[in-house]
């Protein structure tokens, strides 16, 4: 059975910037000022680690390549929020100092932006610097822990209190990017890494962790230990049960949700002002300020309404040819995600999926097929060249993308620009991409018998080799069946041969103490006919062709899936003819009319995708539901169909299908690339660019 997606991650933005604006409402303060504290001071302490970690967690799942990324928009948006908020300090005679602009924020909710900037490169370098790095962010936060919750004991230590004094002359507080928020970058970063969490065990531990920060958090209020109270000694267990658990029911994303989140925490000290004013204004402090409950439970709504008419602001737009207006594709990305679902759980859980996404992912659209994907859950990618690499990048696509064709070595410092993976073809053009002094990221391809690109399978002393050159960093090793869609017994005996060959590699480089990364073996076909590969795993499987829901041909498959395909090919009628019988019609008049014949011309053609002789094998569309032969030579941009035995004859600028369902009937494409004479495969990754995309289910 498969379970619904939940994008928790992203979710749970929303319910952290929420407790931020407890934090600064109080919203049980009128009526339990102990609840209010243990809501604000303790409860909502999570919020903030949170956002780094969720930080942490996605920069190193791109192998903290998106570092520079993420400090250049933290800091364009810290820029646009010390504007935002300059008239209300000047309002207030708070004049922006170097100190507040540096290192505490300009507004009192701001300290989060310069302290990321500061954390994200200590982070990344802690990070690199592997159990050192994690005892120095670990030995930072104690420190400054000593100078937040425990400062009524750390601070009258000689040492100690000198250190905080020389501090806190910079920062109003430890809670900052040199003591608070490395650890929690390193602690989301760590689930990158890590197999899928399981449920239970991070619900108990997040349970035990806030139970445990509870009675800390109270025992040093009663005691009046803390200067501040950001950082408990059991926040990082709580924290790290706390994301896991999210993590484990998370099912992919949810931009907008995410957006709103970010504009709730930068927005809502505006909404808390702008009550106030109106109590003012209304008579109604009493209600809306002095009650805290209803000041919380006015100021939330507002400041999402605010977040939400932020992003509806209207945007200058330009004119855009819609793109069903000539010959389009209508891509069904539910039944994507539904076959995503499939697929993961054909194969075992540690074997993840490796979404193909080449050739304009088989004509479905690259770019909104990945974020869907991505959305999912799905972070290995592939591609067939550098120019796609690059157009996915450029789209947002984040995780791994392997480059599975040849790369020029003179390209080196794209590949490495783009954070992307190129396989290595053959020993020499290892040695090429290492000679070019830019590290690159590769996947080593292995040949086991297809002789198209890889080092030979027995050449073992040549891929050890590979993985000790200098600017080589070996991520993964795969290889590729070439007889897996086959039906004959001597295809399924190679496939076998294939994949122990690839095995045996596998376990004596392991055996040489040299690490494979990632492997795969498996495409479509070996997913839908081998199975797990004769008892054999692997770190990943890459699915192509059936991601689309559609098989290369009709040969039947040894484990079917009751896939659901996504795309669907539709052309409008340019033009409807009635030809006289007798009369010829199309290019070198090939097609005869034997009867009076209405001809409805469609605006679509070989330039298209579609053979030019696809009418002499037979092509068929569907017009009113009904099937309707191609008739004449396809022409560059249309094609004729003979329409004479509809009941009512079409019209100009009516929808025909090449691909899809239309009413009662339905055309696979696996039936139209037989009439062309070719495989799937080939008839979707030729769909040409004119066609236009039309995206259902986003």
């Amino acid at each position: 059975m498969t379970r619904r997606a939940f994008p928790a991650l992203d979710w749970f933005r929303l319910l952290a910037a929420v407790l931020v604006v407890a934090i600064h409402t109080g919203p049980l303060g009128s009526f339990s000022p102990a609840a209010d504290l243990w809501l604000t001071r303790i409860l909502a302490r999570v919020a903030v680690p949170y956002f780094a970690m969720v930080s942490g967690y996605f920069l190193a799942r791109g192998h903290w390549q998106g570092t520079g990324r993420l400090w250049r928009h933290t800091l364009l948006l810290y820029a646009a929020s010390v504007l935002l908020y300059l008239p209300l300090n000047i309002y207030a005679g708070n004049p922006i100092t170097w100190r507040g602009l540096l290192f505490n924020g300009t507004f009192y909710h701001l300290w989060y932006l310069p302290a990321l900037l500061l954390a994200l490169p200590i982070a990344r370098l802690l990070a690199k610097a592997g159990r050192t790095g994690w005892a120095v962010a670990g030995l930072l936060y104690f420190i400054g822990l000593g100078g937040d919750s425990y400062y009524g004991l750390a601070g009258q230590l000689p040492g100690l209190g000198a250190l905080y004094e020389v501090v806190f002359t910079f920062w109003n507080y430890t809670r900052n990017g040199l003591f608070f928020l490395p650890l929690f970058l390193l602690l989301g970063a760590a689930f990158a890494a890590r197999p899928a969490p399981e449920v239970r065990q991070n619900a108990r531990l997040t349970l035990a962790g806030l139970g445990a920060m509870t009675a800390e958090g109270l025992a040093l209020h009663a005691a009046g230990i803390p200067r501040h109270d950001s950082l408990y000694l059991f926040l990082p267990l709580t924290m790290w049960g706390l994301f896991g658990l999210l993590l484990a029911v998370n099912g992919g994303q949810d931009r907008a949700v995410r957006r709103t989140a970010t504009l709730v925490y930068i927005l809502h000290p505006l909404c808390i002002v702008a009550v106030r004013v109106m109590a003012r204004f209304l008579g109604l402090r009493w209600l809306l300020v002095d009650n805290s409950t209803v000041h919380f439970a006015v100021v939330v709504p507002l400041s999402v309404a605010l977040a939400y008419l932020v992003q509806a602001l209207p945007r200058r737009r330009r004119a855009v040819l819609p793109p069903d207006a000539r010959a389009w594709r209508e891509i069904d990305l539910a039944a994507l995600r539904r076959n995503t679902a499939l697929l993961r759980d054909a194969l075992p859980a540690s074997c993840a999926l490796m979404a193909v996404v080449k050739a304009d992912a088989y004509g479905h659209g690259a770019v909104p097929v990945a974020r869907t994907l991505q959305r999912e859950g799905i972070c290995h990618f592939a591609v067939a060249c550098l120019a796609e690499g690059i157009q996915l990048r450029r789209a947002g696509i984040r995780g791994s993308i392997l480059i599975l064709g040849w790369t020029d070595p003179a390209l080196a410092p794209l590949i490495h620009r783009w954070r992307l993976c190129a396989t290595v073809a053959d020993a020499d053009h290892g040695r090429a991409l290492s000679a070019r002094g830019v590290p690159v990221r590769v996947h080593l391809a292995v040949d086991t018998g297809m002789h198209r690109l890889g080092i030979p399978a027995e050449e073992i002393s040549t891929l050890a080799e590979l993985f000790t050159l200098p600017n080589l960093r070996v991520e993964g090793v795969y290889s590729h069946l070439c007889t897996s869609d086959g039906a004959s017994e001597a295809d399924r005996a190679f496939a076998q041969k294939q994949t122990e060959t690839f095995v045996r590699t596998l376990t004596l480089l392991r055996g040489m103490g040299l690490d494979p990364g990632l492997t795969h073996l498996q495409a479509s076909y070996g997913i839908l006919n081998l199975g797990c590969t004769a008892g054999h795993t692997f770190g990943a499987a890459r699915p192509g062709l059936v991601l689309y829901g559609v098989y290369s041909d009709k040969t039947p498959v040894d484990h079917p899936l009751p896939l659901r395909p996504v795309l669907s090919l539709r052309a409008r009628v340019a033009a409807v003819h009635r030809v006289p019988a007798g009369e010829g019609a199309g290019y070198g008049l090939v097609f005869t009319a034997r009867r009076d014949t209405c001809l409805a011309v469609l605006a679509i053609g070989y330039a298209d995708g579609l053979p030019r002789n696809y009418g002499a094998q037979g092509g068929v569309v569907l017009l009113h539901g009904a099937r309707c032969p191609v008739v004449g030579r396809v022409c560059m941009d249309q094609m004729l169909v003979d329409a004479t035995d509809l009941p009512i004859p079409p019209k100009a600028g009516e929808c025909a299908t090449l691909i899809g369902t239309d009413g009662s009937g339905t055309l696979r494409a696996e039936e139209v690339a037989v009439a062309c004479g070719t495989i799937t495969n080939e008839l979707l990754s030729r769909l040409g660019p004119r066609l236009g995309l039309v995206v259902q289910n986003p």
